[in-house]
Protein backbone atom coordinates (compact mmCIF):
# COMPACT_ATOMS: atom_id res chain seq x y z
CA UNK A 1 0.00 0.00 0.00
CA UNK A 2 1.53 3.64 -0.63
CA UNK A 3 1.36 5.98 1.83
CA UNK A 4 1.67 9.59 0.54
CA UNK A 5 3.84 11.78 2.48
CA UNK A 6 1.52 14.71 4.10
CA UNK A 7 2.42 17.66 3.03
CA UNK A 8 3.86 20.87 4.33
CA UNK A 9 0.89 23.56 4.98
CA UNK A 10 1.28 25.99 2.27
CA UNK A 11 0.06 29.55 3.83
CA UNK A 12 2.88 31.27 5.47
CA UNK A 13 1.82 33.31 8.28
CA UNK A 14 4.04 35.93 10.29
CA UNK A 15 2.62 36.89 13.79
CA UNK A 16 3.80 41.13 14.27
CA UNK A 17 3.53 41.74 17.91
CA UNK A 18 4.89 45.05 19.88
CA UNK A 19 3.53 47.25 22.73
CA UNK A 20 0.89 49.61 22.11
CA UNK A 21 2.22 52.61 20.23
CA UNK A 22 5.76 51.05 19.28
CA UNK A 23 5.16 51.19 15.80
CA UNK A 24 3.01 48.33 14.07
CA UNK A 25 0.04 50.26 13.01
CA UNK A 26 1.84 52.09 10.77
CA UNK A 27 3.75 49.25 9.27
CA UNK A 28 0.47 47.72 8.55
CA UNK A 29 -0.41 51.22 6.65
CA UNK A 30 2.69 50.69 5.01
CA UNK A 31 1.95 47.09 3.52
CA UNK A 32 -1.45 48.11 2.48
CA UNK A 33 -0.48 51.23 0.37
CA UNK A 34 2.71 50.03 -0.88
CA UNK A 35 2.89 48.45 -4.52
CA UNK A 36 5.31 45.98 -3.18
CA UNK A 37 4.25 43.20 -5.56
CA UNK A 38 3.07 40.71 -2.70
CA UNK A 39 0.02 39.55 -2.32
CA UNK A 40 -0.90 39.43 1.76
CA UNK A 41 -3.52 39.12 3.93
CA UNK A 42 -3.85 41.41 7.08
CA UNK A 43 -5.84 39.87 9.95
CA UNK A 44 -5.90 43.03 12.80
CA UNK A 45 -7.02 42.12 16.31
CA UNK A 46 -9.63 45.22 16.65
CA UNK A 47 -8.61 45.43 20.46
CA UNK A 48 -5.64 47.64 19.78
CA UNK A 49 -5.81 51.46 20.40
CA UNK A 50 -5.29 52.35 17.21
CA UNK A 51 -7.09 50.97 13.68
CA UNK A 52 -5.78 51.08 10.28
CA UNK A 53 -5.91 53.59 8.04
CA UNK A 54 -9.92 54.38 8.17
CA UNK A 55 -9.44 55.53 4.41
CA UNK A 56 -8.54 52.40 3.19
CA UNK A 57 -11.35 50.42 4.86
CA UNK A 58 -15.20 49.66 5.24
CA UNK A 59 -16.54 49.18 8.36
CA UNK A 60 -20.49 49.60 8.59
CA UNK A 61 -20.13 45.58 9.47
CA UNK A 62 -19.11 43.71 12.24
CA UNK A 63 -16.93 41.82 9.73
CA UNK A 64 -15.17 42.74 6.89
CA UNK A 65 -12.61 41.30 4.48
CA UNK A 66 -11.20 44.17 2.46
CA UNK A 67 -9.10 43.73 -0.89
CA UNK A 68 -6.50 46.70 -1.66
CA UNK A 69 -5.64 48.74 -4.47
CA UNK A 70 -1.71 46.74 -4.01
CA UNK A 71 -3.32 42.95 -4.05
CA UNK A 72 -3.53 42.93 -0.53
CA UNK A 73 -6.18 41.79 1.81
CA UNK A 74 -7.43 43.04 5.00
CA UNK A 75 -9.76 41.75 7.66
CA UNK A 76 -10.85 42.50 11.16
CA UNK A 77 -11.01 39.77 14.07
CA UNK A 78 -14.09 39.85 15.77
CA UNK A 79 -14.38 36.54 17.31
CA UNK A 80 -12.24 33.09 16.74
CA UNK A 81 -8.97 32.96 14.96
CA UNK A 82 -9.34 29.67 13.75
CA UNK A 83 -12.56 30.83 12.21
CA UNK A 84 -11.64 34.03 10.21
CA UNK A 85 -8.52 31.92 9.30
CA UNK A 86 -10.87 29.46 7.48
CA UNK A 87 -12.95 31.76 6.11
CA UNK A 88 -9.56 33.48 4.42
CA UNK A 89 -8.80 30.28 3.11
CA UNK A 90 -12.28 28.60 1.50
CA UNK A 91 -12.58 32.60 -0.05
CA UNK A 92 -8.79 32.04 -1.31
CA UNK A 93 -10.01 28.26 -3.14
CA UNK A 94 -12.89 29.46 -4.37
CA UNK A 95 -10.99 32.30 -6.03
CA UNK A 96 -12.66 35.40 -4.20
CA UNK A 97 -9.49 36.21 -3.07
CA UNK A 98 -5.85 35.91 -3.67
CA UNK A 99 -3.05 36.05 -1.24
CA UNK A 100 0.26 34.26 -0.56
CA UNK A 101 1.35 35.35 2.80
CA UNK A 102 -0.29 36.14 6.29
CA UNK A 103 0.78 39.05 8.32
CA UNK A 104 -1.28 38.33 12.05
CA UNK A 105 -1.48 41.43 14.21
CA UNK A 106 -1.40 40.54 17.95
CA UNK A 107 -3.37 43.05 20.47
CA UNK A 108 -0.52 45.20 22.29
CA UNK A 109 -1.22 43.95 25.37
CA UNK A 110 -1.15 40.09 24.29
CA UNK A 111 1.36 36.98 25.16
CA UNK A 112 1.93 36.17 21.26
CA UNK A 113 1.93 32.52 22.73
CA UNK A 114 -1.14 30.99 22.82
CA UNK A 115 -1.79 32.73 19.38
CA UNK A 116 1.87 30.63 17.95
CA UNK A 117 0.73 27.50 19.94
CA UNK A 118 -2.72 27.62 17.51
CA UNK A 119 -0.94 26.78 14.42
CA UNK A 120 0.31 23.68 16.18
CA UNK A 121 -2.77 22.59 17.62
CA UNK A 122 -5.43 23.34 16.16
CA UNK A 123 -6.74 20.48 13.59
CA UNK A 124 -8.33 23.50 11.57
CA UNK A 125 -5.63 25.49 10.81
CA UNK A 126 -2.37 23.18 10.89
CA UNK A 127 -2.83 21.44 7.63
CA UNK A 128 -3.29 24.63 5.83
CA UNK A 129 -0.93 27.29 7.78
CA UNK A 130 2.67 27.50 8.41
CA UNK A 131 3.42 29.68 11.50
CA UNK A 132 6.75 31.55 9.85
CA UNK A 133 7.80 33.27 12.70
CA UNK A 134 7.14 36.06 15.30
CA UNK A 135 8.41 39.50 14.73
CA UNK A 136 8.51 42.16 17.67
CA UNK A 137 7.97 46.00 17.73
CA UNK A 138 10.20 48.04 20.14
CA UNK A 139 10.40 51.76 20.38
CA UNK A 140 13.30 53.21 21.54
CA UNK A 141 12.10 56.29 22.97
CA UNK A 142 9.68 54.38 25.33
CA UNK A 143 10.52 51.05 24.82
CA UNK A 144 13.14 50.53 27.68
CA UNK A 145 10.45 51.91 30.47
CA UNK A 146 7.59 49.88 28.56
CA UNK A 147 10.02 46.57 29.76
CA UNK A 148 10.39 47.71 33.16
CA UNK A 149 6.54 48.07 33.40
CA UNK A 150 5.19 45.80 30.86
CA UNK A 151 5.30 41.93 31.70
CA UNK A 152 3.58 41.34 28.22
CA UNK A 153 6.07 43.48 26.50
CA UNK A 154 8.74 41.22 28.26
CA UNK A 155 6.88 38.26 26.74
CA UNK A 156 6.90 39.78 23.50
CA UNK A 157 10.24 40.25 23.11
CA UNK A 158 11.02 36.86 24.73
CA UNK A 159 8.74 35.12 21.42
CA UNK A 160 10.73 36.93 18.70
CA UNK A 161 12.47 35.52 16.11
CA UNK A 162 13.05 38.93 14.58
CA UNK A 163 13.10 42.65 17.12
CA UNK A 164 12.82 45.64 15.07
CA UNK A 165 13.34 49.15 16.92
CA UNK A 166 11.54 51.55 16.04
CA UNK A 167 12.03 55.52 16.90
CA UNK A 168 15.56 54.93 17.15
CA UNK A 169 16.16 58.76 16.12
CA UNK A 170 14.63 59.96 19.14
CA UNK A 171 17.03 58.47 21.59
CA UNK A 172 20.80 58.81 21.47
CA UNK A 173 23.79 55.97 20.20
CA UNK A 174 24.41 55.45 23.54
CA UNK A 175 20.64 54.78 24.46
CA UNK A 176 19.72 52.67 21.63
CA UNK A 177 23.09 50.44 22.44
CA UNK A 178 21.85 50.20 26.01
CA UNK A 179 18.61 48.91 24.66
CA UNK A 180 20.00 46.80 21.77
CA UNK A 181 22.13 45.13 24.56
CA UNK A 182 19.08 44.75 27.01
CA UNK A 183 16.98 42.77 24.10
CA UNK A 184 20.01 40.65 23.24
CA UNK A 185 20.27 39.15 26.96
CA UNK A 186 16.81 38.67 26.94
CA UNK A 187 16.56 36.89 23.22
CA UNK A 188 19.57 36.07 21.89
CA UNK A 189 18.18 34.21 19.27
CA UNK A 190 16.42 36.96 17.30
CA UNK A 191 18.45 39.10 15.07
CA UNK A 192 18.04 43.11 15.76
CA UNK A 193 16.81 45.86 13.13
CA UNK A 194 16.74 49.26 13.58
CA UNK A 195 14.04 50.58 10.87
CA UNK A 196 11.16 53.47 10.36
CA UNK A 197 8.22 51.66 10.19
CA UNK A 198 7.45 54.28 7.54
CA UNK A 199 9.87 53.31 4.97
CA UNK A 200 10.24 49.99 6.32
CA UNK A 201 10.95 47.00 3.62
CA UNK A 202 7.64 44.89 3.75
CA UNK A 203 10.01 41.92 3.08
CA UNK A 204 11.76 42.25 7.30
CA UNK A 205 8.33 40.49 8.16
CA UNK A 206 7.80 37.70 5.33
CA UNK A 207 10.05 34.41 4.83
CA UNK A 208 11.12 34.79 8.76
CA UNK A 209 11.77 31.32 8.85
CA UNK A 210 11.76 30.86 12.53
CA UNK A 211 9.84 27.70 13.37
CA UNK A 212 11.47 25.69 10.69
CA UNK A 213 12.72 22.52 11.61
CA UNK A 214 16.17 23.04 10.86
CA UNK A 215 20.02 22.33 12.30
CA UNK A 216 21.04 25.67 12.78
CA UNK A 217 20.76 27.66 16.36
CA UNK A 218 21.28 31.13 15.53
CA UNK A 219 22.12 33.28 18.61
CA UNK A 220 23.68 36.45 18.45
CA UNK A 221 27.62 36.18 18.72
CA UNK A 222 27.67 39.48 20.90
CA UNK A 223 25.52 37.40 23.30
CA UNK A 224 28.92 35.48 24.24
CA UNK A 225 31.30 38.32 24.54
CA UNK A 226 30.42 39.07 28.35
CA UNK A 227 28.95 37.14 30.85
CA UNK A 228 25.64 36.22 29.62
CA UNK A 229 23.59 35.79 32.88
CA UNK A 230 24.22 39.46 33.65
CA UNK A 231 20.64 40.48 33.14
CA UNK A 232 19.76 44.18 32.51
CA UNK A 233 17.27 45.94 34.71
CA UNK A 234 16.90 42.34 36.29
CA UNK A 235 14.47 41.77 33.30
CA UNK A 236 12.56 38.01 34.08
CA UNK A 237 13.15 37.59 30.51
CA UNK A 238 16.35 36.00 29.45
CA UNK A 239 18.65 33.36 27.31
CA UNK A 240 20.60 30.87 28.11
CA UNK A 241 21.88 27.80 26.84
CA UNK A 242 23.46 24.47 27.38
CA UNK A 243 26.08 22.53 25.25
CA UNK A 244 27.39 19.21 25.49
CA UNK A 245 29.55 17.00 23.33
CA UNK A 246 28.46 13.83 25.88
CA UNK A 247 25.51 11.96 23.88
CA UNK A 248 22.45 12.00 25.73
CA UNK A 249 20.04 9.06 26.45
CA UNK A 250 16.96 9.52 24.07
CA UNK A 251 14.73 7.86 27.09
CA UNK A 252 15.85 9.86 30.08
CA UNK A 253 15.60 13.03 27.89
CA UNK A 254 12.33 12.40 26.45
CA UNK A 255 11.23 12.14 30.41
CA UNK A 256 12.90 15.05 31.42
CA UNK A 257 11.59 17.36 28.78
CA UNK A 258 8.05 16.36 29.14
CA UNK A 259 8.26 16.74 33.47
CA UNK A 260 10.61 20.20 32.50
CA UNK A 261 7.69 21.71 30.00
CA UNK A 262 5.08 19.86 33.09
CA UNK A 263 6.62 22.10 35.73
CA UNK A 264 7.50 25.14 33.65
CA UNK A 265 6.50 25.50 30.47
CA UNK A 266 4.02 28.19 31.04
CA UNK A 267 7.44 30.18 31.52
CA UNK A 268 9.22 28.36 28.69
CA UNK A 269 8.91 31.14 26.13
CA UNK A 270 10.81 29.33 23.13
CA UNK A 271 12.96 26.76 23.29
CA UNK A 272 14.94 25.08 20.76
CA UNK A 273 18.31 23.15 20.35
CA UNK A 274 20.19 20.29 18.11
CA UNK A 275 20.42 16.61 19.62
CA UNK A 276 23.69 14.28 19.88
CA UNK A 277 21.56 10.98 20.97
CA UNK A 278 23.65 7.45 22.05
CA UNK A 279 23.22 5.08 18.81
CA UNK A 280 21.96 7.53 16.61
CA UNK A 281 23.96 8.26 13.90
CA UNK A 282 21.79 11.68 12.55
CA UNK A 283 21.38 15.08 13.91
CA UNK A 284 17.78 15.15 15.98
CA UNK A 285 16.20 19.02 15.87
CA UNK A 286 13.61 19.81 18.88
CA UNK A 287 11.50 23.33 19.49
CA UNK A 288 8.99 24.76 21.74
CA UNK A 289 6.46 26.77 22.66
CA UNK A 290 5.18 26.71 26.43
CA UNK A 291 4.17 23.21 26.78
CA UNK A 292 4.15 22.59 23.07
CA UNK A 293 7.00 20.48 21.44
CA UNK A 294 8.27 19.03 18.33
CA UNK A 295 11.21 16.98 16.90
CA UNK A 296 12.18 15.99 13.69
CA UNK A 297 15.18 13.84 12.76
CA UNK A 298 17.85 15.74 10.02
CA UNK A 299 20.91 14.51 8.22
CA UNK A 300 23.62 12.53 9.10
CA UNK A 301 26.28 14.57 10.93
CA UNK A 302 29.08 13.72 8.63
CA UNK A 303 32.64 15.26 8.94
CA UNK A 304 31.06 17.56 11.99
CA UNK A 305 32.00 16.47 15.71
CA UNK A 306 28.32 15.58 17.41
CA UNK A 307 27.23 17.68 19.75
CA UNK A 308 24.43 18.86 21.28
CA UNK A 309 23.19 22.49 21.76
CA UNK A 310 19.98 23.97 23.38
CA UNK A 311 18.54 27.54 23.88
CA UNK A 312 16.00 28.29 26.54
CA UNK A 313 14.36 31.81 26.54
CA UNK A 314 12.02 31.97 29.51
CA UNK A 315 10.65 34.17 32.40
CA UNK A 316 13.04 33.03 35.55
CA UNK A 317 13.86 29.60 34.69
CA UNK A 318 16.02 28.03 36.95
CA UNK A 319 18.87 28.12 34.97
CA UNK A 320 21.66 25.89 37.12
CA UNK A 321 18.76 23.37 37.93
CA UNK A 322 17.56 22.94 34.25
CA UNK A 323 21.24 22.26 33.43
CA UNK A 324 22.10 19.67 36.21
CA UNK A 325 19.00 17.69 35.30
CA UNK A 326 20.21 18.04 31.77
CA UNK A 327 23.13 16.92 33.08
CA UNK A 328 21.42 13.63 34.61
CA UNK A 329 20.18 12.72 30.84
CA UNK A 330 23.49 12.10 29.45
CA UNK A 331 24.51 8.47 28.14
CA UNK A 332 26.52 7.09 30.50
CA UNK A 333 30.20 5.62 28.84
Amino acid sequence: MNVEEPQEPEIPVTILTGFLGAGKTTLLNRILKENHNHKIAIIENEFGTENVDNDLLVTENNEQIVSMNNGCVCCTIRGDLSRILTKLRLQRDKGEIDFDYIVLETSGVANPGPVAQTFFMDDAIAPFFRLDGVVTVVDAKYGPKTLDDEAAARDQVGFADRILVSKCDLVTPEELAELEARLRSMNARAPIRRVDMGNCPVDVVLDIAGFNMNDVLDVDPNFFVNDHHLHHHNDDIHTFVYETETPFDPQKLDRYIGSLTAVYGQDMLRYKGILYFAGVDRRVVFQGVHMLAVSDVMGPWGDVKPFSKLVFIGRNLPEEAIARGLDTCLAKA
